[in-house]
């Protein structure tokens, strides 16, 4: 301990700062005076022993215990992971749970929500009540740099407009769409300053308790007309509705290396668009279909029949899906890849209002925006690593 003393009245009074910890200090100061920090344990078992001893505490000190760089890299796995949970089974847990309390002591817990729940039924169709603190969780920006996502803006958008987004492709779970326009981590308030974005998704996701609460913070609603109508006719300008047009149908064709998108015989949100008299904007997420890989079905199989049911009664088609595993990329599991996600919004089309449009119209403004989305994957395809030659196949 005398060595100790020592060094530490001998660094205080030059003034020296400690970078080291305190047991690092201690054996480095130790070694340079050749004095063993150890007296009376060297004196009993020997020189030898003593100096085997602080060879070994040196190698310990060392160690950096918490690697940054691997630390991050877990908080990342975990934020994505967490919001792919959620997705696919936090309506459900949480139904299970509630039932449950009904059977307990805690049975008022469960009528209380339930009361609510009837109460507040309606407001995922007027917007749901989304929360800038929840959209700017630390949680949102672990999830983008996993990827990472990118938004890429090409054009501005008038505050005095509303907007129909039409967002290609579907992928297996929309993940570019969900990080750019349902949180803050992309800033997409600070890249389109005005503009209010709402992604819809499936209206049975907000009746699952809890989980509409978790979907309606981040600015989700359902993808139905009374909401689409609510939005564009009784929430001012400024806002814009993200439809992600393949829906389920495209989700089943979603395979890494391919660019593929449904949208030829799609036409509701651009008849939707005409009645509001609501600008038409194409967006195209390179990378979106790479963060998972699934097996796909042929059709006329039997498993692309269930699909089909599933896609008709329900309103999903169940994918059977996988990424990497929590703990290695070498193993299966819900983890999706670490792939690039690109997601570029193109240049609003002007659309009229038109109480009735025709089906002339609609097909007119329809081809108008299939021709901008080819259009715009083409221009920016070769910025995103794909070849000149790659083609974008509209199915």
């Amino acid at each position: 301990m005398a060595c100790a003393h020592f060094a530490y009245v001998t660094l205080h009074s030059s003034g020296v700062g400690l970078p080291l910890g305190p047991g690092a200090q201690i054996l480095e100061i130790c070694k340079g005076l050749n004095v063993s920090p150890f007296p009376f344990y060297s004196q009993k078992v020997g020189q030898g022993t003593g100096s085997s001893i602080l060879s070994a505490l040196q190698d310990i000190f060392s160690i950096t215990w918490l690697n940054r760089s691997k630390v991050e890299k877990q908080l990342q796995i975990i934020s994505v992971l967490q919001w792919v949970l959620s997705f696919l089974v936090l309506g459900v847990i949480c139904s299970v749970i509630l039932m449950y309390t009904f059977c307990t002591d805690c049975w008022l817990i469960a009528v209380l929500y339930f009361t609510w729940l009837a109460f507040d039924w309606n407001t995922p169709n007027k917007g749901g009540r989304r929360s800038q603190w929840v959209r700017n969780w630390a949680v949102w920006r672990y999830f983008r740099d996993y990827f990472p996502i990118q938004l890429v803006k090409t054009h501005n958008l008038l505050t005095t407009r509303n907007y129909i987004f039409g967002y290609h492709p579907h992928g297996i779970m929309g993940l570019g769409a969900f990080c750019n326009f349902s949180t803050e981590a992309t800033e997409v308030s600070k890249k389109f300053p005005g503009i209010r974005p709402y992604l819809a998704t499936l209206a049975g996701n907000f009746r699952m308790p809890v989980l509409r609460e978790y979907l309606m913070s981040g600015g989700i609603c359902p993808v139905n007309r009374d909401t689409i109508d609510y939005l564009l006719s009784k929430n001012g300008s400024g806002n814009a509705i993200i439809i992600v047009v393949g829906g389920a149908a495209e989700s089943l064709s979603s395979m890494p290396g391919k660019n593929a998108v449904t949208l030829r015989n799609r036409k509701g949100f651009v008849k939707l668009a005409l009645r509001h008299g609501a600008d038409l904007v194409p967006i195209y997420s390179f990378g979106e279909n790479e963060v998972y890989k699934q097996i796909i079905f042929e059709e006329g199989s039997w498993g692309r029949w269930v699909q089909k049911k599933f896609q008709k009664y329900i309103g999903f088609a169940p994918c059977i899906f996988h990424g990497r595993g929590f703990f290695s990329s070498d193993t299966w599991g819900l983890v999706p890849y670490s792939k690039p996600i690109t997601t570029v919004v193109g240049e609003p089309i002007t659309i009229p209002k038109l109480e009735q449009p025709t089906q002339k119209d609609i097909d007119l403004y329809h081809a108008m925006y299939m021709e901008a989305l080819v259009k715009l994957f083409d221009n920016h395809k070769t910025k995103f690593g794909l070849p000149e030659t790659e083609v974008l196949e509209v199915n």
